[in-house]
């Protein structure tokens, strides 16, 4: 049985690249450890129009089926530093912090800890495990460029939310399911969200 993976939701606009990514873990039978930021919280109400409460968590408000789905999900609240992520002694396969708000990227970045998604970040860089960060802003300054440099050398990845268009998508859905499918790819969760560059595709891919 493979270990739980992390997963995190910050306040970056582009909170459905979350809620999408959980989904499709729970579809692919994973644990999920998920934790959500109140920044997230407030995105989630306006670009979503979902009302999360983070203090008693239902997780079908962000996948109504998740009874049906073979994966589980277990919810810790980002203020409890008691949850078991936030120690290096819980087994994970990884973390992913999606979408990646650039307040959440300099807290990672200078070992912050300010709460559990920055710890749990730290836990994962300092246990050498795998750490994704999907960061989305645009125009980036040069110390959110340093911040990237800074956890790049610790040990992260940083997958910007940058979806491609070679492979003919024509809705935001299947936009939001490219950088999702790259981000599953990280930690070989199979999936078919895309369709994969190869042979007679007539150019170079990603």
């Amino acid at each position: 049985m493979n270990d739980p993976l992390v997963l995190a939701i910050t306040g970056a606009s582009g909170v459905v690249y979350g809620q999408r990514l959980l989904e499709c873990l729970l579809r692919a039978g994973e644990t999920v450890h998920l934790t959500v930021s109140d920044s997230a919280r407030q995105v989630f109400a306006h670009e979503c129009g979902l009302d999360l409460d983070l203090e008693k968590f239902d997780v079908t408000s962000l996948v109504p089926d998740v009874e049906r789905l073979p994966g589980q999900v277990f919810y810790h609240h980002y203020r409890d530093w008691f949850a078991p992520i936030a120690s290096g002694s819980f087994r994970t396969r990884g973390m992913v912090v999606c979408p990646c708000s650039g307040g959440t990227l300099s807290g990672v970045a200078r070992a912050g800890s300010e709460n559990l998604i920055h710890r749990a970040a730290d836990v994962h860089l300092k246990e050498q495990r795998k750490l994704v960060l999907v960061t989305r802003e645009t125009p980036l300054s040069l110390i959110q460029i340093e911040n990237m440099r800074a956890v790049t050398m610790a040990g992260a990845v940083v997958l910007p939310a940058s979806p491609g268009f070679y492979h003919g998508g024509d809705s935001v859905a299947q936009l939001v399911d490219f950088v999702v499918a790259r981000v599953l790819d990280q930690f070989q969760v199979p999936n078919d969200l895309i369709r994969r560059w190869g042979p007679g595709d007539g150019g170079a891919g990603e």
